[in-house]
């Protein structure tokens, strides 16, 4: 078994699109629109095959994203080395976007930092 995709609303999806196509190197489908009920959705697809729909829609609820909620909370990406985790992490905080740890080794062997990424979901970058 394996997880097939995960899939996140964004307020704007071509900027979302761009984001993990511009630093996770994701390519995307053509995208789907339905006229009628104005939902919008792209199916980005990284180097391992793994998937990620961003979706938009009308009148969606924007809560804020805090840290300690409960259900999903961040996307991990695993960048292959200690140097892609810091090159990637200096490169998101040189656009603009906050990190909130690391790049640091977690108290479980973990080499990660953790970035508020595009609209202020999580992203967590790794070894």
């Amino acid at each position: 078994m394996k997880i097939e995709h995960i899939a996140m609303y964004v307020n704007d999806l071509e900027a979302a699109k761009e984001f993990f196509v511009k630093y996770f190197e994701a390519s995307s489908n053509d995208g789907y629109h339905n006229k009628t009920t104005e939902f919008r959705s792209y199916f980005l697809t990284f180097s391992d095959g793994s998937r990620l729909e961003i979706m938009s829609r009308p009148q969606m609820d924007d809560s804020i994203k805090t840290p300690a909620r409960t259900g999903y909370i961040h996307i991990a990406f695993s960048v292959g080395s200690k140097d892609n985790v810091d090159a990637l992490t200096a490169r998101l905080q040189e656009d603009g976007y906050e990190t909130i740890s690391g790049p640091r080794t977690t108290g479980d062997g973990y080499y990660e930092s953790c970035v508020a990424g595009i609209e202020g979901n999580l992203i967590e970058i790794t070894v």
